[in-house]
């Protein structure tokens, strides 16, 4: 047992939204660092001591971890001690069957530089059984080294489970104070897994079997889908009752054991947008409830953009037919990141450029350029939206956002409010401003 829980050198296989903090934290604590990345752009940028995604103090973390040289890229796997897995789970297909192409391919990319001794945590967040698909893998590619599915709490090879469950924003404050979930195939596997997270994590890092952690990721964010969901239905209620839903939640909540959440454009990211499928595809006979709440949030973004339709043909009647200009404002599944998977926003802004073309400009402070389906339309600035266009689409509450509270619109200027950055309170405050149409959604 000597050759277990001595932790040298830990490699990160995966350096996106989860893969890099996480080794920014482990060289943070002392350790060294090695990220494996197959983007050849994002390890030149690592290895100078720059980040390539937005989130408060990453950039402080990783500039320091590699001038002590505590932390370095590479796009080849290299021999350490434990290996993290944090690459993508999406799903495929319309029945969204898990892909675990990318966890193959990092398993296959690491078995030729494992040792007897050395750890597996899969870190990205997977349906129930991946972990041990994963100890497969890695047996068929090193079938001179014993797992844990083949020798039980003896094997070379020590495989775990692990989760991170961190805000966007708040990734490296979360990383360190949270409480872990350390799933391993055996006690023994699970015991050298608490051991390496236990060098950065502060909060409790509580030890189960790899398929109970499995789930539990998944649950937290079913748990969460199945929330919104119910307050993005109620916002469709609302709006066919003519109800304030904003108003309308801020009064039920006042009930000591009622907390509604607040309806938005659509549930984005990839987590909540993605997890709660990994169970409905693992027992879609016995979940119905959770396939309910997906499809809820799923049509909350076509709902969005059938308000926007109506608002420009109303625009269109009272304007002698001309077509109008809208900015969507917010492009990010979030307020305040710049991460735009799965994102409702970006969803409805591709939409109503494809419908309305040049008329449309997508206002996005947290993203540089725009790309992919939005490539050639305009970029534009609050304050140009402001002044240019007739119909203002609210679909993030980004904090740069808060202005239009403060700030007087153009007469005729009409807001499909999808985020509830101009809630009716907000809005009573403000009854001068020349509003012709406030939809909220």
């Amino acid at each position: 047992m000597s050759r277990f829980h001595s932790f040298k050198q830990v490699s990160v296989i995966g350096l996106g939204y989860i893969g890099l903090p996480t080794a920014a934290a482990f060289a943070s604590s002392g350790l060294k660092v090695v990220g494996v990345d197959v983007n050849p752009r994002t390890v030149e940028i690592i290895n100078r001591g720059g980040i390539h995604i937005l989130e408060p103090g990453l950039d402080k973390a990783v500039r320091t971890a590699v001038e002590r040289g505590q932390l370095r890229a590479t796009l080849v796997p290299e021999p350490a001690d434990a290996f993290l897995i944090a690459v993508p789970t999406p799903f495929k297909g319309t029945d969204h069957e898990p892909d675990l192409s990318y966890i193959e391919a990092a398993s296959r990319s690491i078995a030729p530089v494992l040792k007897p001794g050395d750890l597996v945590v899969l870190e990205s967040t997977s349906p129930v059984g991946a972990t041990e698909q994963m100890a497969e893998w890695l047996a068929a590619a090193r079938p001179d080294l014993s797992f844990p599915h083949q020798s039980g709490r003896d094997s070379d090879i020590r495989i775990a489970h692990c989760p991170e469950r961190v805000l966007p924003g708040q990734v490296m404050k979360e990383l360190v104070s949270n409480d872990r979930i350390i799933g391993g195939m055996t006690d023994a596997c699970a015991a050298m897994a608490k051991a390496l997270y236990q060098t950065f994590v502060e909060g409790e890092c509580i030890e189960t079997d790899a398929r109970t952690a499995e789930m539990c990721k998944l649950a937290e964010n079913a748990y969460r889908d199945l929330n919104i969901a119910y307050a993005n239905e109620l916002s469709l209620i609302c709006d066919r009752k003519g109800i304030d839903v904003w108003k309308l939640i801020q009064l039920a909540n006042r009930h000591p054991r009622v907390n509604i959440l607040q309806p938005g454009a659509g549930v984005g990211g990839h987590c909540i947008a993605v997890d709660p499928w990994f169970i409905v595809a693992g027992a879609p006979d016995i979940s119905p409830l959770i396939r309910t709440a997906r499809n809820v949030n799923d049509a909350k973004p076509e709902w969005v953009i059938e308000k926007v339709r109506e608002t420009a043909e109303h625009f269109s009647r009272i304007h002698g037919g001309k077509s109008p200009v809208i900015a969507a404002l917010g492009l990010t599944f979030k307020p305040d990141i710049d991460d735009t998977r799965e994102s409702p926003a970006l969803h409805i802004a591709s939409s109503l450029y494809r419908d309305f073309g040049g008329r449309v400009m997508a206002v996005e402070p947290h993203v540089p350029s725009l790309s992919g389906s939005l490539a050639d339309c305009r970029h534009a600035e609050l304050h140009e939206a402001l002044n240019e266009a007739d119909i203002l689409v609210i679909l993030v509450k980004h904090a740069a956002f808060r202005a239009l509270v403060e700030t007087p619109l153009r007469p005729g200027q009409q807001i499909v409010d999808a985020a509830g950055l101009l809630a009716s309170d907000v809005i009573a405050q403000q009854v001068e401003k020349p509003i012709l149409k406030a939809v909220n959604v």
